[in-house]
Formats: structure tokens, sequence, C-alpha cells
């Protein structure tokens, strides 16, 4: 065989192993996209003009990203925390609507947010430390039945809060700071 030729055939062979490890690793990313835990591989490239990651949708200084995987409270939060945000906490009514239509496309299924009393039953604290003032909790509702420390969204008719047990398998909603 000649020189030139085996040179070729090891460049090809390079080349071969290059786009395998390309296409590896895009359909890896593909996949955590699909399953809905993460956003769009590029989106820590690609940043819309009103300052939010691609996929995730701003509403005044926050960004606000629908987790349609169904997931345990607690590993809701861990996936938020590996996407640098947190399970999202409430403030007005205007923010609770914004979060909300991010769950309209799957006809409002029952969400985790950042709600939870579970270091101390009546106390409620949002994951991402700041206050809890705003509430929209259902009739009867918290009532801490067997439990209960984490709260859900679109709960009943009323689209309103409840607190749930916190290994129940919903999915979510993200928010970070712009």
């Amino acid at each position: 065989m000649s020189k030139i030729l085996k040179i070729t055939m090891k460049l090809l062979t390079v080349s071969a192993l290059l786009c395998a490890m390309v296409a590896l690793t895009t359909a890896a990313e593909a996949r955590d996209e699909v399953e809905g835990l993460m956003p769009p591989a590029n989106s820590h490239l690609v940043k819309r003009s009103n300052g939010c990651p691609y996929g995730w949708t701003r509403h005044s200084d926050r960004c606000f990203y629908y987790v349609p995987t169904t997931m345990s409270w607690a590993r809701a939060e861990r996936n938020c925390l590996s996407m640098g945000a947190n399970l999202a906490s409430v403030h007005s009514s205007s923010e609770y609507q914004i979060i909300q239509g991010l769950t309209a496309h799957h006809g409002y299924p029952q969400t985790w947010i950042g709600g939870t009393d579970a270091p101390k039953d009546g106390i409620w604290l949002w994951s991402d430390g700041t206050s809890f003032h705003y509430s929209l909790w259902c009739p009867g509702e918290p009532n801490n039945d067997r439990n209960q420390h984490c709260i859900q969204m679109n709960y009943g008719g009323s689209k309103c809060w409840d607190d749930l047990w916190c290994d129940a398998q919903l999915p979510s909603v993200c928010a970070k700071k712009v």
C-alpha cells in the first residue's frame, strides 16, 4: 500500500469517528430535549432578545420554563437547579397567569411550583428563597392531609393551589432571574 493511500485511510477513519461522536452527542441532547428534562440544546448559545434562554418565557425580571416530564417535587427542584433555576415562586396574579399559560398547551395539568412547608408545618416557603406573600389556595387548602408539604397548581375546577405529598409525580415549572 502506498504512503498516500495509508494516510488517506487514516484520515477517513478519524473523520468517521468524529462524525460518529458528533451524531451520538446530538442524539443524546435531542433525547433530553424531547423528554422535557432541559430546554433545547443550543439554549446556552442562542438568546432571545428578551434576555431569556431559547424556549423560556419572560415576565418582568424572570424567565419561566414548563417541564412536562413527571417527577417528584425534590427531583423537579433538582432538575430546575441543573438549569440555573428553581421551581417557580409566584408573587402576583399576573405572574400566576403567565405560569398557567405555560401549562395550557398541555391541558392545564396539576403541576409543581416551588412552595413547601416541609421544614415547619404551616410556614410556607419558596425554594428560591423569596418571600411567600402571595397565594392562591383552593377553598379548604392547605389542609396538610397526612403530611402534604408541597404545592401543586392547577388543582380542581378553579385551577388554584393545593398542598400535596411531595413524592407525587407531576410536571413542573422552573423560573430564574434574567
